[in-house]
């Protein structure tokens, strides 16, 4: 990757990073605390840095639309279809990582 020039690097990121989308949308059995506990960033995060990346460069992108590009629809509609409660196994492994980024 060291030999490639910045826009193909760039464009491979963003075809991965589209990918990853992609694969988070097909494993709506796959929790948001879950990815948290596992790798310490979740649906949310990413919503939240691409939401920042816009910031950074001027382009207007509020929460609910950066939320939704991740999650392929509303927020509130993941969640009503696909959010379920988490366990008390769930929230103690989150209280003991804590993730911060």
């Amino acid at each position: 990757m060291k030999d490639l020039d910045a826009a193909t690097r760039t464009e491979l990121e963003a075809a991965a990073f589209r990918r990853l989308l992609e694969h988070l949308r097909e494993r709506t059995d796959v929790q948001n605390i879950d990815l948290m506990n596992l790798a310490g960033f979740c649906r949310n995060c990413l919503s939240n840095w691409l939401k920042d990346a816009a910031d950074a460069r001027g382009v207007p992108l509020s929460k609910e639309e950066s939320r939704a590009h991740v999650y392929g629809m509303p927020y509130d509609e993941w969640k009503v279809r696909y959010q379920t409660e988490a366990s008390p196994s769930q929230l103690s492994r989150f209280e003991e990582s804590k993730p911060e980024h």
